[in-house]
């Protein structure tokens, strides 16, 4: 065969539907008779489910209301107890005080002491009369304080 490419047309099949149609309008008509037939029966379900439904509703919310009751006063105290107990187990213990408390209280101190010195220094300065100081009085004579 030769590596051109081919321009011959091809043949259109031609298929004979009308087997098909006559089965699906056969399975149309099957399908509306057994709906006929379903559809009373499936009324009949649903009234008794709905019905089957609300019994078991009846039957369970008493059983709700006791485990609820249940849960409240018994499994979740001692629950409540267990995660408590199982939470202090599991903390690590708490650290040791450091020296850092010791060394800021005498920071303090220090810095107390300090201010007090500083505040007796001042009050001595303004409560020293003038002539005290031998610098000052020899500086307004002119002579030297020698």
């Amino acid at each position: 065969m030769s590596s051109l490419i081919s321009v011959r047309r091809k043949s259109e099949v031609q298929i004979d539907t009308s087997r098909i149609r006559q089965l699906r309008h056969a399975a149309r008509q099957s399908a509306a008779v057994a709906a006929e037939r379903v559809g009373p029966v499936a009324a009949r379900s649903r009234e008794y489910a709905a019905e089957r439904v609300l019994r078991a509703r009846r039957w369970s919310a008493p059983r709700l209301e006791r485990a609820a009751g249940y849960v409240e006063r018994d499994l979740a105290p001692r629950l409540s107890a267990w995660l408590n107990d199982t939470a202090h187990r599991i903390e690590p213990p708490a650290p040791p005080d450091r020296p850092r408390n010791t060394g800021l209280i005498v920071l303090a101190a220090i810095a107390a002491l300090g201010a007090a010195g500083a505040a007796m220094t001042r009050r001595n300065a303004f409560q020293t009369p003038y002539e005290q100081y031998p610098q000052t009085a020899a500086a307004e004579d002119g002579t030297p304080a020698h």
